[in-house]
């Protein structure tokens, strides 16, 4: 059984014995720093001309800032790390209040977040979208990565057998008999539980919020069937390890969720928007799966490390 996960390890690695007492404990979501921009912590500016970019608190936005700041770096920006701030909920509120300049996204639950109202999954209109509903906030994205990184209901190859699983349409008939594992934000995101609801009629017998991404807490806990059905990203090298299933998603639940810079619209200039957009340019959803096992397979790498192999890869630095 191997545990390796797109979203492995949300800041440091809990003790073996502490693992899944982890892994059962129930957290709270927060709030939604649109309405407070001061979510992400007490504030503060880069200095002129330098750029704070941050990260969410797992090894693939880890990562993709790594790639972010590297790049930036080799076309002459000054950049300061600043990672594993949180969920969406805090650092959207930490480019609001100057606490960091730019992070890695994903198109559609971006989107989602902004407009707790929107219809659109077609990645096209989403990017398309995404403009008008920064604007206000002071906001704004470059250009989206063909990488693509998507929530996913998964389960076991014995889950799906048991029940003759292969889509969310099959899940819906026997929701109310399994227990769901996901990120404690699942529990109230459009995307989450009430989509599940809305779309499907699928309505779990329990929630599981796991605070690890989908990472090895949650892989486990799904694999020894303490969960039936568990969040686990597309990137996740876990999947392809562990032969687990991935549900389909006819009613499109889980909107296209492609890698894009957000950043504070103030904050870059002309040589950082270019080097962002060529590492969007370059960026594949291969290349996401590539990096999350080399993070959290054998090799064990540091996110910066990764990263700065793939932009010498890529010939964007030396």
């Amino acid at each position: 059984m191997k545990l390796a996960s797109s979203t492995f390890a949300r800041r440091a690695l809990l003790p073996a014995g502490a693992l899944m007492a982890a892994a059962l404990t129930l957290t709270a979501c927060g709030g939604n720093p649109l309405s407070n921009p001061s979510t992400a912590g007490s504030g503060g500016s880069s200095a002129a001309g330098s750029v704070i970019v941050g990260s969410a608190d797992f090894p693939e936005s880890q990562v993709i800032a790594e790639i972010y700041a590297g790049a930036l770096q080799a076309a002459g920006v000054s950049v300061t790390p600043k990672m594993n701030i949180g969920s969406r909920e805090a650092y959207v509120g930490g480019l609001k209040d100057g606490s960091i300049d730019l992070i890695p996204d994903y198109t559609g639950n971006l989107l989602g977040f902004l407009d707790t109202k929107n219809t659109l999954s077609d990645k096209d209109a989403i990017v398309k979208a995404l403009p008008d509903k920064l604007s206000a906030s002071g906001l704004a994205v470059l250009d989206p990565a063909a990488a693509e990184d998507k929530d996913a209901m998964v389960v076991t190859k014995a889950t799906a057998e048991k029940y003759q699983l292969s889509s969310l349409e099959d899940l819906a008939k026997v929701c109310d008999k399994l227990t769901f594992a996901a990120p404690p934000e699942f529990a109230t995101r459009d995307y989450g539980l009430p989509g599940l609801k809305a779309k499907y009629n699928c309505v779990p017998s329990k929630f599981q919020p796991i605070k690890d991404g989908g990472g090895p807490l949650t892989v486990k806990a799904l694999i020894s069937d303490q969960v039936q059905v568990a969040d686990i990203f597309t990137t996740s090298p876990a999947i392809q390890d562990n032969n687990l299933v991935v549900l389909s998603d006819p009613k499109n639940n889980f909107l296209a969720q492609q890698v894009i810079p957000l950043y504070k619209s103030s904050k870059l200039s002309d040589a950082a928007k270019q080097a962002l957009n060529n590492v969007s340019k370059q960026l594949t959803t291969d290349d996401l799966i590539n990096l999350n096992r080399q993070i959290s397979g054998d090799q064990k790498l540091e996110p910066k490390d990764a990263a700065q192999q793939w932009l010498k890869d890529k010939g964007i630095v030396k």
